[in-house]
């Protein structure tokens, strides 16, 4: 899922430097929606993934 958060960020920064803005604009949304749901399964697999013996 972070793979496509960075390729969202990626199109978003080309399709912003040749001034494509809604496309722009649409892409770093879904790339910073997808970033912000990876860190959160990121955070929670971390905290409830630890098993002790």
């Amino acid at each position: 899922m972070l793979h496509y958060a960075l390729v969202f960020l990626i199109v978003a920064l080309i399709a912003g430097f040749l001034g494509f803005f809604g496309i722009a604009g649409v892409a770093a949304e879904i790339a910073k929606i997808l970033f912000v749901v990876f860190l959160v399964l990121f955070v929670a697999s971390f905290i409830f993934g630890r098993r002790r013996p």
